[in-house]
């Protein structure tokens, strides 16, 4: 079985991003594998494991930088990568179509992998763009997963904690959710290791895509501001408590 896991090159959420002009950021800052995708490449490892033989491709759009990520998803268990190089950021047709190309001239996939969505962009559209250029079925935000044949049964979460279950024919693309697993980290020789796998590295002008009708671009990036505006809460200790679940279940809604 040929398993691909599309990832992405993001910027480290921990890290203060400083906006250069209106589309663009400072890059000199630290860049990793899309938290997502880790539970997709974690998922991938076990169905290789029982499925004897498989073997697991990362694919990656992206600056000469982004092969750290590559050679991340190779230490935690991808057996080989492809680089389509680029210098310029593209949207997610342009995206999708590039990976589909590339994909489609390594292999035959049986399964094709992405996180749920990327902690940059959130954009969420890759997945369903390159089912629509494959014609295979999508599932996204999948919490888990069970191969059976040539089938996939998948659950995917909604919004509310609701779960819809699907079954899938192979090949079919997977958005993984973090519900899915628990990443496997790599332990030191898993890095040494991963430094001796191969990357292909492919010049995305080589793909000959052309521009398509339809495209997206960044208009402007603007900080988020947040207004913060302190409130004292009066009382005894039960209304205290009654008044800070209140505030936490309707104007916070994080419970």
């Amino acid at each position: 079985m040929q398993i691909y896991i599309c990832v992405k090159h993001v910027p480290d959420s921990a890290v203060h991003i400083t906006i250069l002009s209106k589309n663009r950021i400072d890059e000199n800052i630290s860049f990793l594998l899309n938290p997502y995708d880790e539970h997709a490449v974690t998922e991938a490892v076990k169905i290789k494991n029982n499925n004897p033989g498989s073997e697991i491709i990362a694919v990656c759009l992206g600056k000469n930088d982004a092969e750290k990520t590559i050679r991340s998803a190779m230490a935690m268990g991808a057996d080989r990568g492809i680089l389509i190089a680029c210098d310029e950021n593209h949207d997610s047709i342009i995206t999708a179509l590039a990976l589909k190309v590339a994909i489609e001239q390594d292999g035959n996939p049986e399964l094709i992998f992405t996180g749920k969505e990327s902690i940059d962009a959130e954009g969420m559209q890759t997945m369903f763009r390159i089912g629509a250029l494959f014609d295979f079925p999508v599932a996204t935000n999948v919490v888990k997963l069970d191969i059976d044949a040539d089938k996939a049964i998948v659950d995917c979460e909604l919004s509310g904690g609701i779960t819809d279950t699907y079954e899938m024919s192979l090949p079919c693309i997977l958005g993984a959710g973090r519900g899915l697993n628990t990443p496997r980290y790599p332990t030191f020789p898993d890095v040494v290791k991963s430094k001796k796998k191969p990357i292909q590295k492919i010049a995305f002008t080589d793909l000959n895509i052309k521009d398509s009708a339809s495209k997206m671009s960044i208009v402007e990036f603007v900080p988020l501001k947040q207004n913060r505006e302190p409130k004292e809460i009066k009382g005894d200790a039960n209304l205290v408590a009654k008044e800070i679940v209140r505030i936490l279940k309707q104007e916070a809604k994080v419970i």
